[in-house]
């Protein structure tokens, strides 16, 4: 059985969920980050890298889960020499093991992201 995951303040109608659970596992949705309460892309990649995470971590929390509970995440990149930006903050966010993960050049992101991220979590 499938159930949605759907963040409180989502303010728009596009046709996905922030993320799906299947059983005990969660697939979440891209993500990208947007200054809080905006669809703005900060100045600094580090700051986008923050907000981005924290986005994740929020999904996780409506799902009962924590960033720890994380088994795979890719993060799409137009830039890669942002690889070690990104990894300082992403460092940061997790208390034990590390999950699996793939560090992806792509084309441009959409709202000219330099991040986005897609992940899979389970208890």
């Amino acid at each position: 059985m499938k159930s949605t995951i759907n963040l409180p303040s989502r303010r728009n109608n596009l046709p996905f969920s922030d993320a799906v659970r299947v059983g005990e596992t969660v697939y979440l949705s891209g993500r990208i980050g947007f200054k809080p309460g905006t669809t703005e892309i900060p100045a600094d990649a580090g700051e986008e890298a923050k907000y981005l995470l924290d986005g994740i971590r929020e999904v996780l929390e409506q799902a009962g889960m924590v960033m720890d509970d994380l088994a795979y995440v890719q993060i799409f990149t137009p830039d890669v020499s942002l690889f070690d930006t990104f990894n300082k903050v992403y460092a940061t966010y997790f208390e034990e093991e590390f999950p699996a993960r793939a560090f992806l050049g792509s084309g441009p992101l959409l709202f000219g992201a330099r991040f986005e991220l897609i992940a899979i979590a389970a208890k």
